[in-house]
């Protein structure tokens, strides 16, 4: 049974700083995108940002061809979630259907609410808010059910972190889901910048649909949610010079893929499919016993336990270097063990 009540488990740093070669995250290895650097140099933290995020909202509306009252400012995905689930649960709640494998926060959040939780496809029935998540996390694979899921009656969801660092394949969805769901978009990972706390939701197309949650979500936000910081990345993620960019990255991010799925194959992992940045493996043999040696080595992997996936890891894409620094240690640890 998960315990709801520890802290949430995430990639990334932790008490002893960031790792040297990092797998447990899904941030654009590349780097951080030029022009967004370029544009944090640059914004004014001296001021309040502009409230009603106007300029942004406008910019934000153009990229994505749609009307700019369909836009929602949020200060991270997690804030996004928390919010709609309390929103949710302010016009009357209900349970809320999560897909069987998924970002925690989803189920925190209902939980925080006091909705139920369902995981089972065929108990979506009923549901009040429905989370769906293309690339998946944890393993970047499609969710074929998406269209399924639009169509119901229920609030729905797309989890959109991943689709901008998206390596192989093609949405599972269309153009015509993608409206009649609620859109949630975080650049941060795609600009190589998940330290810049930014995001922002596309509202459903019909303004029956999505009128009165989104005046409750209104209501629910706070002031300023974004700095100037967040502001100067969401903007620059709608440019040209952004976008040319994260273009060019993704073709490197496609070689290095392919590089590291030979390597952990290598060391006799079962390697899983998926369209993302990273993908999920289960390797030889635990990973948690070994984990302490790896980190001391510089080295951190994302376990899946927290997923209901034991035995399984998640690894984000990484340059070759790293890829050999894993495989050097995890035969280290190996020899060790034996």
């Amino acid at each position: 049974m998960t315990d709801h009540t520890a802290r949430p488990v995430h990639g990334g740093p932790d008490a002893t700083g960031a790792a040297p070669h990092d797998f447990s995250t899904n941030g654009n290895a590349v780097g951080s995108c030029p022009a967004v650097l370029a544009a944090l140099r640059e914004a004014d933290a001296a001021h309040y940002p502009d409230p009603r995020y106007t300029a942004l909202r406008a910019a934000l509306a153009e990229f994505h061809g749609v009307a700019v009252d369909r836009i929602v400012i949020a200060a991270s995905a997690s804030e996004f979630i928390h919010r709609i689930s309390a929103a949710v649960a302010q016009g009357g709640g209900g349970p809320v259907w999560l897909p069987a494998h998924s970002y925690g926060d989803y189920e925190r959040a209902a939980l925080a609410w006091g909705l139920g939780v369902r995981r089972a496809p065929e108990d979506a029935d009923g549901t009040a808010l429905r989370w769906c998540c293309e690339p998946s996390s944890p393993f970047g694979q499609p969710q074929p059910d998406i269209a399924l899921h639009a169509a119901s009656d229920a609030v729905c969801v797309l989890d959109m972190a991943y689709e901008p660092l998206r390596l192989e394949g093609q949405p599972s969805h269309g153009a015509a889901q993608r409206d009649r769901v609620w859109q949630l978009w975080t650049p941060n990972k795609a600009m190589g910048l998940t330290g810049i706390r930014a995001a922002y939701a596309i509202a459903p197309a019909s303004g029956e649909v999505a009128g009165p949650l989104l005046e409750r979500l209104e209501r629910l936000a706070p002031s300023w949610p974004l700095g100037t910081h967040g502001v100067a990345l969401l903007t620059t993620w709608t440019s040209d010079e952004a976008q040319g960019w994260l273009a060019r990255s993704l073709d490197i991010l496609r070689d290095w893929k392919a590089r590291q799925r030979a390597v952990c194959e290598s060391l006799g992992w079962e390697v899983l499919p998926g369209d993302a940045n990273f993908f999920g493996a289960r390797p030889d043999v635990p990973y948690p016993p070994r984990a302490a040696a790896l980190r001391a080595e510089g080295i951190k992997l994302r376990d899946c336990a927290s997923f209901g996936l034991p035995g399984h890891l998640r690894l984000g894409v990484l340059p070759p270097a790293s890829q050999q620094a894993l495989k050097a240690a995890w035969t280290r640890a190996a020899r060790h063990s034996g």
